[in-house]
């Protein structure tokens, strides 16, 4: 028998008995759609994350006393000061640091917000006029603060977007006075909505010159934070060796003392959120994993019936001549046949659900897990299939045809 021969038996066989065909099926075919579906989450969740953490900046590097508080930095030391500020500017200027760009102070604090009778808390950062493009923060909506409205110390701000639609809705507030704890500014412009990845939302911000924000709300103590752009992606690494090794000058930091701060990137949260969504997607792939094994199972289950439901025709075939490898290969095709058939369509099922959103995830869908899902698919009907396949084989004539 060859293998269209073969093949055609085994459709034959397929077709004897459609519901038990349908049944298998639906067995590989939800576990061949779980695998990939699933992976596709753990995908989607790995590149949501990459969207958000990438969004507030892959150049972006982060200074922060090591005694500074948590991550808004609202606790306060004098560890990091202007002076911290300007050693690291004069580095750049004098090509001891050609990886940094620019280097933009914090004072970070928060307070109320209030125009008539609407009023919000929200958390006010004084900072330079170069802020917005340090930490990719773009002004939507009229301009930033320049370097003289800091050097003069106005009373401007520019809002972020949640703050602005809370105390303006859809008003524009560009021009408009508002109240920042119990001194009014007039806003030059709002910023872009962005995703923010943790728990601080980057749109509840109010910006203000730093001087501004010293003369009226912090005082003259210490920095919160220093942000510091690199010159690519690619160099941020040596970016952040490059400012260490300035701040360790500038502070007076002996060598193998312990630095008073700390100097973190983007591409560091990236490589520690990579890492947590890579074991999110091997667990979810193990869960679908088992149940295309269990789809397996089902599918060893109906063979052994198909077989014993046949033993009669088996031990006919085998009277008039037919070899063991002909049983063997007819039955181990059956199965073949419906866990391929169930694999593509549970590649088909898998397509469809990934245009829906799953647990507030939009999946994404790689050619390398719908292979390996059809691969695995194709391994469980030759695995589980060839228990029966060969127990159909080995049965002798004579007890065949004795059977009832």
């Amino acid at each position: 028998m060859n293998a269209w021969e073969t093949t055609r038996s085994a459709l034959r066989g397929m077709a004897a008995n459609p519901l038990r065909s349908v049944l298998t099926l639906l067995g590989v075919l939800i576990g061949v759609g779980s695998v990939i579906l699933l992976v596709g989450v753990g995908n989607g969740s790995a590149k949501a994350v990459t969207d958000q953490i990438g969004a507030l900046g892959t150049t972006t590097i982060t200074v922060r006393s090591s005694s500074g508080g948590g991550p808004s930095g609202a606790v306060r030391d004098q560890t990091l000061t202007l002076d911290t500020v300007a050693a690291l500017e004069e580095s750049i200027v004098t090509g001891g640091s050609p990886h940094l760009t620019s280097v933009v102070p914090q004072v970070t604090s928060s307070a109320t917000v209030a125009v008539d009778a609407q009023s919000t808390s929200a958390q006010v950062v004084g900072t330079s006029a170069g802020y917005f493009d340090a930490t990719a923060s773009p002004v939507a909506l009229g301009t930033g603060f320049t370097a003289n409205d800091d050097e003069l110390g106005r009373r401007v701000v520019v809002l972020g977007a949640e703050v602005a639609e809370t105390l303006f809705g859809d008003d524009d507030p560009v021009g408009r006075s508002v109240v920042v704890g119990s001194t009014p500014y007039v806003v030059n412009g709002v910023m872009a909505t962005k995703d923010s990845a943790g728990t601080a939302s980057t749109n509840d911000l109010v910006v203000m010159p730093l001087s501004r924000m010293q003369r009226s709300i912090s005082g003259y103590g210490g920095l919160s934070t220093i942000v510091l752009d690199a010159t690519s992606a690619d160099d941020v690494d040596a970016a952040v060796v490059e400012a260490t090794l300035v701040l360790r000058d500038a502070l007076g930091v002996a060598a193998g003392e312990d630095a008073p701060f700390t100097v973190s990137s983007q591409s560091q949260l990236l490589s520690t959120a990579g890492s947590a969504t890579d074991t999110f997607t091997a667990m979810l792939t193990a869960v679908a994993v088992l149940s295309l094994v269990v789809g397996g199972i089902g599918v060893t289950n109906i063979m052994l019936v198909t077989v014993t439901e046949r033993t009669r025709e088996i031990g006919i075939r085998k009277a008039l001549g037919a070899r063991r490898g002909a049983i063997l290969g007819q039955f181990l095709t059956e199965a073949t046949l419906l866990s391929l058939l169930g694999g593509v369509l549970g590649v088909l099922a898998a397509l469809v659900g990934s245009r829906f959103t799953i647990m507030g995830i939009e999946p994404v869908i790689v050619g390398s897990s719908v292979a390996l899902a059809l691969g695995v698919s194709l391994g469980v009907g030759i695995l589980f299939g060839g228990y029966p396949a060969w127990r159909a084989a080995a049965m002798r004539p004579v007890d065949a045809l004795r059977h009832d």
